[in-house]
């Protein structure tokens, strides 16, 4: 078995004998018949127990190709509950554990092995229920599952084959250097380990060498002509501050029968957009961010996916590996921290074979020159016109700040928290306060006279803004 035959034959059908037919019977039940590039690549090495660090864009179907050798695996090994651990999944976020694990099930429903979701903000008591029950599988993030390790009696995983450790970029961009040493000091180093990363730079390749014992296969399946995949129509906008708000009303309205991300730079800005449009336009939308429970983030993830149309509003906590069905727009309402997170946003859109999507970015006439810092990593975008947007929606968020105190609150927050990510942004030569006038940037929360912020004063001294936003 090689990559071409596999890609020749484009069937998964031709893993016939290789690997379980329960597993084939579940691909089919899930409506998949072609493997994506990536799974053509790296399966025939994963199959073979080599240890892998897989490159691939955003969208091109990472989960399946590690879940697929890994669950042949253990059924092939003849594991049980009491056999205890034999994979453990690494995830950056909740968000991308729970979409994980939920495909993971899919693959195992005639399957005997077992899994869990051990991720933060859920209780402990219930994790350690199902680890003395005795799981196969767990899909987890870093901080919950080193805990468990360190403290939690009798987590068997000394039979453990194979470490997974997915979106290992953004694992290492998201701080969790520390606990992935930990966990890896603390598994068995007899085992099997697989990598999957939307890039590869130094920083993972050193997280390569600390988790690998053997020198593993770098597989790469990332277009150097195109960073973004080839079925993504993506487009810049040009939009003066104060007009912000009713050029987003004008986007979802015309998108209502579609379903659209809304991409926001702060927790903050989320919740006053989501009460404005959600309350106040009527509009179908739905909101996820670092600062909402986990219940609430789980059950917003969940009725946007079985959503049909509608928009969702949320930080960049969901720019990362979730797979929501048939997102047709993804709007970057505040610009990203750079082109790298631009990547990672449009690729919610236009997800595994064949499929297409649009992307559109909101800049200031000041901003514009970001469409050629996105050129030299290989992304073109079209300049877009929406027209003049409708007056009467900025007169309405007007009228709400000036006479609903809940909107005011929300609105003077998201405004201050809307500056501090322009005060903070990496990319000062484009994305710079200096150039921001602020009191039309207040017009874009409503306020008809800009609130008193001590932002920039002849003599230096900064307003002292609030701490930084968790995604």
């Amino acid at each position: 078995m090689n990559v071409e035959e596999i890609l020749t034959k484009s069937s998964f059908s031709m893993l016939k004998n290789k690997i379980d037919n329960r597993i084939l019977s579940a691909l089919k039940n899930m409506g998949l018949e072609k493997p994506t590039r990536i799974q053509a690549e790296t399966l025939p090495h994963l199959l073979s127990n080599e240890d892998i660090i897989g490159a691939a864009k955003t969208g091109s179907g990472k989960t399946l190709a590690f879940l697929i050798p890994v669950i042949d695996k253990l059924v092939k090994l003849g594991f049980s509950r009491k056999h205890g651990v034999g994979c453990i999944i690494l995830s950056p976020t909740r968000e991308l554990a729970l979409q994980t694990h939920q495909v993971l099930k899919k693959v195992l429903t005639n399957i005997d092995l077992s899994c869990c979701l051990i991720v933060g903000g859920e209780k402990k008591a219930k994790d350690i229920l199902s680890l003395k029950k005795g799981v196969n599988i767990i899909v987890s993030t870093p901080g919950r599952l080193l805990d468990h390790l360190q403290n939690t009696e009798n987590f068997n995983c000394n039979n453990l084959k194979c470490l997974v450790v997915d979106e290992a970029d953004k694992l290492l961009e998201a701080g969790f250097e520390k606990e992935i040493t930990g966990i890896i000091k603390l598994l068995p180093s007899k085992r099997q380990t697989i990598l999957f990363s939307a890039t590869i730079d130094s920083n993972v390749k050193n997280l390569a060498r600390l988790a690998m014992k053997n020198d593993p296969i770098i597989v790469s399946t990332n277009d150097e002509k195109q960073s973004t995949v080839a079925g993504l129509q993506q487009g810049y906008c040009v939009c003066p501050v104060e007009s912000r708000i009713p050029w987003l009303y004008k986007m979802l309205k015309k998108g209502r029968k579609l379903k659209t991300m809304v991409f926001f730079s702060s927790c903050k800005s989320v919740d006053f957009h989501y009460e404005f449009f959600n309350l106040h336009c009527k509009a179908s939308v739905l909101s996820i961010h670092g600062r909402q429970s986990q219940a609430r983030r789980k059950e917003a993830y969940q009725s946007f996916v079985d959503a049909q149309n509608g928009a969702l509003f949320c930080t960049d906590v969901a720019a990362r590996g979730l797979d929501i069905p048939s997102v047709d727009w993804i709007v970057q309402y505040d610009p990203p921290t750079d082109p790298k997170e631009y990547i990672h946003r449009v690729g919610r859109t236009a997800r595994g074979l064949n499929n297409k999507g649009n992307a559109v970015i909101l800049l200031r006439p000041e901003e514009e020159d970001f469409v050629n810092y996105l050129k030299e990593e290989k992304v073109y975008l079209d300049k877009y016109s929406f027209g003049d947007p409708p007056g009467d929606v900025q007169e309405m968020l007007e009228d709400l700040v000036s006479t609903n105190g809940v909107v005011k609150t929300l609105a003077r927050k998201a405004y201050l928290s809307f500056l501090r990510c322009y005060k903070t942004h990496p990319m000062k030569n484009i994305f710079n306060i200096k150039t921001l006038d602020l009191k039309l940037a207040a017009k874009a929360f409503g306020f008809l006279e800009q609130p008193h912020v001590d932002f920039l004063k002849s003599s230096k001294k900064h307003q002292k803004l609030d701490k930084p936003d968790p995604l």
